[in-house]
């Protein structure tokens, strides 16, 4: 099930420049990487739950408490993408941990794909494929 629409990643102000990284240093980062993703979909299925609550009837105070909660929820998601971004990872999916890292490959920018859950990049892709362009990274080797 697809979140509210707000919950698509928010953009953030891209950084002077844009950090390209190694394979070894994108994996390098993983652990800190993984542990921010990891805050970012909890942030996100808790704020999920909280607008679901408020699309419910429910007393004028209840209501206030609940918009309260997913306001603070909504300001600790941000910040924690400003963290990735900070990092020069980028966002592409809150419920599934998805994010990119650029990379360089025969002279041009590619995306090093990685989700939550896995324990090393094992993807990359064309900048302008997305993740259905997804190849193994033994391809990006050869």
């Amino acid at each position: 099930m697809a979140g509210p629409q707000f919950f698509t990643p928010p953009k953030v102000a891209p950084s002077k420049s844009k950090r390209r990284f190694s394979l070894a240093e994108a994996n390098k980062t993983l652990p800190l990487v993984s542990r921010i993703v990891a805050d970012i979909v909890a942030a996100h299925q808790a704020a999920s739950s909280l607008q679901e609550k408020l699309e419910t009837p429910q007393s004028a105070r209840s209501h206030s408490d609940v918009e309260g909660q997913l306001e603070r929820k909504l300001d600790r998601l941000q910040s924690l993408v400003e963290e990735l971004s900070e990092l020069g990872v980028e966002l592409k999916d809150y419920q599934t941990g998805l994010v990119d890292f650029v990379g360089r490959h025969k002279g041009h920018d590619v995306y090093l794909c990685w989700k939550l859950g896995e324990d090393k990049i094992g993807y990359w892709h064309e900048l302008d494929a997305g993740f259905a362009g997804r190849q193994p990274i033994a391809s990006l080797v050869e």
